[in-house]
């Protein structure tokens, strides 16, 4: 399991400006041995590695043992442990088929001998076929007329504040607003979150098609938060990732905008289930995401 909301245990580092480095270290993984790696984590308030950080680099790994000719086309993995933001996560990779169209690998990741987190991914050779797709919902809002997390927490001293502020890879940006620190009144089960890396990423694919996976798990239950009436710095609320499933359509730049549309069709048994689709800022379907995590709520929420 995997949690960035929760009380603070580690101390964070000082404020900067802010910066995309925490996600270029995270897809920075060292070999150690065949069809192993090593990633490093970012340290957040809550000392559990963050869940999309261990998504990127499980994706990341596995592409590393891939030809260039192929790209990732799907994962689906498991939360088992969470990860130490103070440990090294060592992945080793199982090769699992080499067709001529389709790869196929196996990824755990480990620390201290013990499994945080496994997942298969498959890797498609592209080539020409039947094509439709969703367009971008066009309530989706405009990213730039949005506040940013560094507006919406002008003044906030709740618990996280100062990491959401500073400490994100990405400039993040709510319709309806955030639920940082309080409800926003509404109850609806659907939002859009915009994302736009602080700084300019390598102009290499493979890269923003890990950065994708990276930001997959910084808001994919907020939904459900959402329709009863709860917020992340709320007295008792706990998510935790379970399980993570998804689908690369199109290759994007992370760099730019992209909204994810999300939406939460199911909560039920303590659990949570939220859907994400991953658009261009022009309409152009990125990626698809399902994923399902444990969801406690405050008392009074309902």
């Amino acid at each position: 399991m995997s949690t960035e909301h929760a009380n603070p245990t580690v101390p964070m580092p000082d404020a900067t400006a802010r910066s995309s480095a925490p996600l270029r270290n995270a897809l920075d993984l060292v070999a150690d041995g065949d069809d192993a790696f090593l990633g490093s984590h970012q340290v957040i308030p809550s000392g559990r590695a963050y869940g999309g950080e261990i998504v990127a680099q499980a994706e990341r790994a596995m592409s590393l043992t891939v030809g260039e000719d192929r790209r990732v086309h799907s994962l689906h993995g498991y939360f088992l442990r969470a990860g130490d933001v103070n440990d090294k996560t060592r992945w080793e990779v199982e090769r699992l088929r080499d067709g001529r169209g389709f790869s196929h690998r196996l990824v755990r990741g480990s620390q201290q001998g013990k499994l945080i987190f496994q997942a298969m991914a498959s890797f498609q050779v592209p080539v020409e076929g039947v094509a439709h797709a969703d367009t971008l919902p066009p309530d989706a809002g405009d990213p730039t007329e949005l506040p940013s997390t560094a507006d919406v927490l002008q003044g906030e001293d709740a618990r996280d504040a100062e990491y959401w502020r500073y400490h994100r890879s990405f400039d993040i940006r709510h319709s309806p607003a955030a639920l940082y620190t309080r409800p926003d009144g509404s109850r609806g089960r659907r939002q859009t979150v915009w994302l736009k890396a602080w700084e300019r990423l390598p102009d290499d694919p493979a890269v923003h098609r890990s950065a994708l996976a990276y930001v997959c798990d910084y808001t994919l239950l907020e939904p459900i938060l959402r329709h009863h009436g709860a917020a992340w710095a709320d007295d008792d609320v706990m998510t935790a990732s379970l399980d993570h499933a998804m689908w690369w359509h199109h290759d994007g730049r992370m760099d730019e905008w992209v909204a994810l549309v999300q939406d939460s069709p199911i909560a039920t048994r303590g659990t949570g289930l939220g859907t994400a689709r991953l658009f261009s800022a022009d309409g152009r379907l990125l990626g698809s995401v399902v994923q399902e995590g444990l969801v406690r709520l405050a008392k009074g929420a309902r």
